[in-house]
């Protein structure tokens, strides 16, 4: 699972309190420095991002969290991006934003050249690209695909689907990556490619 908002700047304030001081702040510091009105809270997020393997601790010692070099989400510049939604790996659903957008916090080298934001993979389509459901898909906005590139198709204006892009003459073919699922052949007309998916998150 990626790293929430505060998930991000509790990590951020950890690394960069022990690069100031050389040892970990305390847990009644983290709770003033981000002004949350209990330490529950502050032990919530120090065990996600110890669940994650960003931080190490020691039970019943006093500044005892330690940074793990080794975690994907440490020690690299990071980004914020809107999480918008839900997308099908199998049959299209309908279209349905997120009202209330959660941003994630992801590594800046994932960042496509344009918009780029994230989507919740539904379904198991595209399984054979190790797209699974329950995945999340970094998605850079972008209306002209290469043929092979995985992309959001917008079918009639109001189902959303993941599949790979392909011309064929006049129409477009989205293609399944699980041969017990056919393509969707349709009218260029008919589709509007939303995105492109130029990375993957997964929930372990």
């Amino acid at each position: 699972m990626p790293l929430t908002r505060r998930q991000r700047e509790v990590l951020d304030f950890i690394e960069d309190y022990i690069a100031a001081n050389r040892y970990a702040p305390s847990i009644e510091e983290i709770r003033q420095h981000f002004r949350l009105a209990s330490l529950a809270t502050v032990h919530k997020h120090l065990k996600f991002l110890e669940k994650k393997k960003c931080i190490k601790r020691q039970p019943h010692q006093s500044r005892s969290i330690e940074l793990v070099p080794t975690s994907e989400f440490a020690f690299s510049r990071r980004a914020e991006v809107p999480l918008v939604g839900t997308i099908a790996a199998g049959q299209p659903i309908e279209a349905v934003a997120d009202t209330d957008q959660e941003m994630l916090s992801i590594p800046e080298e994932m960042l496509g050249k344009g918009t780029t934001y994230v989507l919740r993979v539904r379904g198991d389509s595209m399984i054979d690209e190790q797209i699974r459901d329950g995945d999340f898909v970094i998605v850079e906005e972008r209306s002209n695909p290469e043929n092979g590139e995985t992309v959001v198709a917008l079918l009639h204006g109001q189902e959303a689907t993941l599949k790979k892009f392909y011309w064929e003459g006049s129409k477009i073919r989205l293609q399944p990556a699980n041969p017990d699922i056919e393509p969707i052949i349709v009218d260029a007309e008919d589709v509007r490619i939303q995105g492109v998916v130029i990375g993957l998150l997964r929930k372990y």
